[in-house]
């Protein structure tokens, strides 16, 4: 039988692997920036209303930074853990059917191709080449999207939220802790304001979202953060 083989098939899937790497440790750094503003802004208002003292101020939103910054890398850490661990025992599972069970296996990649419009007779061909070459491989590319050894990296991402989340939450912070006391409180929702905004735009621009509707959405989020805490702080 003619050798078959689809040359953009490996490559792009190499490709999709990397770029999703790449998305992950992104994602966990927006979403770690998100909470770092969001948590800090919280402790700092309510500290805020309730002392004019700068120190203690700081102190409480240094100490809120720190705690989310390692709260989320933790957080991050354990998901992806986890979803490595899944992957792997995907892989010990595919091993042992195709050991155990290779029709089956051989069915499952011939009806990919068939789903995908080739025919029947070609999709077999295709499938047959495949198993002979990188059975493996080809199982876990088409049932699960996986490639083989290319799994995420759960120390990237945790290192991604530790950092993003420790600098969503310094803007906040600097603003309240170094401005003029005059300037505290307007210097500081313009700090949050400017923040989440950056927040959505790079949530957008990575989901290929509404840039304007994830910058208002962040932005509500925000001010009724500040307006929850500013009142807390009150009633405390």
């Amino acid at each position: 039988m003619k050798s078959l083989s689809l040359p953009n098939f490996t490559k792009k899937k190499k490709s999709k692997a990397s770029v999703n790497e790449k998305l992950n440790v992104l994602r966990a750094g927006v979403l770690g920036s998100n909470d770092g503003i969001l948590t800090v802004v919280g402790v700092l208002f309510s500290v805020a209303v309730a002392t004019p003292n700068r120190f203690t101020i700081f102190i409480a939103g240094l100490a809120d930074l720190v705690a989310c910054a390692f709260s989320m890398a933790s957080g991050e850490y354990a998901s992806v853990s986890t979803q490595k661990d899944t992957e792997v025992e995907t892989v010990k599972a595919e091993q042992t059917l195709l050991k155990n069970d290779f029709a089956s296996e051989l069915k499952a990649v011939q009806d990919y191709y068939v789903s995908q419009g080739v025919s029947v007779q070609t999709a077999q061909e295709i499938a047959q080449d495949l198993l002979a070459k990188k059975p493996l491989a080809t199982v876990l590319e088409v049932k699960y999207d996986l490639k083989l050894d290319d799994y995420q990296s759960p120390w990237s991402a945790a290192f991604s939220s530790l950092i993003s989340a420790s600098l969503g939450g310094i803007l906040p912070l600097a603003a309240m802790s170094l401005s003029p006391v005059a300037y505290m409180w307007p210097a500081t929702i313009l700090a949050v304001c400017i923040s989440v905004s950056l927040t959505g735009f790079l949530s957008a621009k990575l989901g290929d979202g509404l840039v304007k509707i994830a910058i208002i959405r962040n932005l509500l989020v925000g001010i009724i953060t500040m307006i929850i805490h500013y009142s807390l702080g009150i009633l405390l």
